[in-house]
């Protein structure tokens, strides 16, 4: 269902003049969904709180929030709001990325599609710049992991026919090789002697 499990991360990039600054991306792992991405020069836990509390006001609840142990995911303001808001933080584990790999795709995306590709000249060049990115990656561009169709018109799909994800123990790996037919024996393996 849409809302299972957000991942966040940050991703960098530059001004014209040379200024740094930071994208936080906050994706629904299940829509494929951006759900923010929010420019600025600094942004610390406070602000991260802020601006979940936004989306989580205009979206609803998370089951679960992925992240690394970035300094903003980490910090005490953070932490307040996770047990005020009753939300799930999980921390992947430090230098594997590809725990959080949603938002790595989609940060990879955005790199490839927005931020190599424009010129930012201030912050609000950049934040007219990426919503509208946004609005295109969420709104018109079909993905074939959702049946082609554009992650908001998937979630809605989702909501409005109250599919369920597949049932965990369908997801158990199936066996290596099927068994053998009625009738056939399996030959016993040979061990080496010596």
């Amino acid at each position: 269902m849409p809302n299972a499990r957000w991942s966040l991360d940050f991703v960098h990039d530059q001004f014209a003049n040379g200024r740094r600054f930071r994208i936080l991306n906050i994706v629904d792992d299940v829509t494929k969904e951006c759900l923010g991405a929010i420019p600025d020069t600094s942004i610390s836990g406070r602000r991260v709180a802020r601006e979940l509390t936004a989306v989580v006001e205009r979206r609803g609840k998370p089951g679960m929030i992925v992240s690394d142990h970035g300094t903003e995911f980490t910090c005490n303001a953070m932490l307040a709001w996770c047990r005020d808001a009753a939300i799930d933080w999980h921390f992947i584990a430090p230098g594997k990325p590809m725990q959080n790999g949603f938002v790595e795709s989609f940060n990879g995306r955005m790199r490839d599609e927005l931020l190599n590709e424009t010129l930012f000249f201030d912050l609000d060049d950049a934040r007219a710049k990426i919503a509208n990115w946004v609005a295109d990656y969420n709104l018109q561009r079909p993905h074939s992991s959702l049946k082609y169709m554009t992650p908001a018109a998937y979630a809605a799909h989702l909501t409005a026919t109250d599919d369920r994800l597949r049932n965990p123990d369908q997801l158990r790996r199936s066996s290596v090789a099927t068994t053998a037919p009625l009738g056939v024996q399996n030959p016993e393996a040979l061990t080496a002697a010596g």
